[in-house]
């Protein structure tokens, strides 16, 4: 059995809450949910609100303010009083990764089940991927969508 650096076995089983546990993350699931739509919307324009986020995540305004303190208090944004929020370089790098890790998980998923639109169960799934995952989901994306054959092995071409 493989050990990882906190020395537990990583062959073990778990809960989905004791994976969690485990892993420890800097930002929640929710927390990422929130960075990723900060980044959306400062693409779209240069103010972002929190009421815009609030009615995007289709949560409370109350909501919206909690968790963007808490991300201006982790270095991921900047917010100020009158609802404005704008990314610190540091969210903008983790909020442009989480777009990135959002479309890869997406374009996968219409492309293994032949859809358009495979939002709800990107949105549940990509929390759940590692960098390394995530990478390869895209390179086999870009082969499925070329309509690259799977069955065969790199050295077969």
């Amino acid at each position: 059995m493989r050990e990882n650096k906190q020395n537990k076995p990583e062959d073990d089983f778990y809960t989905l809450t004791g994976y969690q546990q485990r892993e420890q993350p800097e930002l929640t699931p929710a927390m990422e949910d929130y960075l990723e739509m900060i980044c959306r919307l400062a693409e779209e324009s240069p103010v972002v609100r929190r009421r815009e986020i609030a009615g995007h995540l289709h949560v409370s305004p109350a909501s919206a303010s909690k968790m963007t303190q808490q991300l201006k208090e982790d270095g991921y944004i900047n917010a100020e009083r009158y609802g404005y929020v704008s990314l610190t370089d540091k969210g903008r790098l983790v909020g442009q990764y989480l777009l990135f890790r959002h479309q890869v998980l997406h374009r996968f998923l219409c492309a293994l089940n032949g859809s358009s639109n495979e939002l709800e169960q990107a949105e549940k799934l990509e929390h759940f991927l590692n960098p390394i995952t995530v990478e390869n989901l895209w390179q086999l994306t870009k082969r499925m969508e070329a309509g690259d054959p799977l069955d065969k092995t790199p050295a077969e071409y």
